[in-house]
């Protein structure tokens, strides 16, 4: 596998930035655990939190394509949608100043990322 890794590392990069945003509230604001009731720490958690429920099983399916042989443009595709998505979809949760329906395209992306990364596994695993 030589395709997957390089998109798990940029996007494993993308969530350590995430944590890090996170953290810098928590010490600025001095809030240990939970959120305090700070809008800005809850939408940063948020990301964080939602970056991870969707990236590593995306991630996963578009290795097990990978892995069954898919071919190398579908997925590159699928890793740059999900790059794209995740970041879209996070920089819209805790930018100041959202792009207009950044949540919205973020996810639109990443369940089409997912939906045809299933797919891939599925019809790969059949071939």
């Amino acid at each position: 596998m030589t395709i997957t890794p390089v998109y798990a590392g940029l996007l494993g990069l993308i969530y350590v930035a995430l944590a890090l945003n996170v953290i810098s509230i928590r010490r600025a604001q001095h809030i240990s655990l939970g959120d305090g009731g700070d809008d800005r720490l809850q939408r940063r958690m948020r990301a964080h939190g939602n970056f991870a429920e969707y990236t590593a099983f995306t991630l996963l399916l578009i290795g097990f394509a990978e892995f069954n042989g898919a071919a190398a443009p579908l997925l590159h595709a699928l890793g740059l949608a999900l790059l794209a998505g995740r970041l879209l979809h996070a920089y819209a949760l805790t930018a100041d100043r959202p792009i207009a329906g950044g949540r919205t395209v973020g996810m639109a992306l990443t369940f089409t990322t997912l939906v045809v990364a299933a797919l891939a596994c599925f019809w790969t695993s059949l071939l």
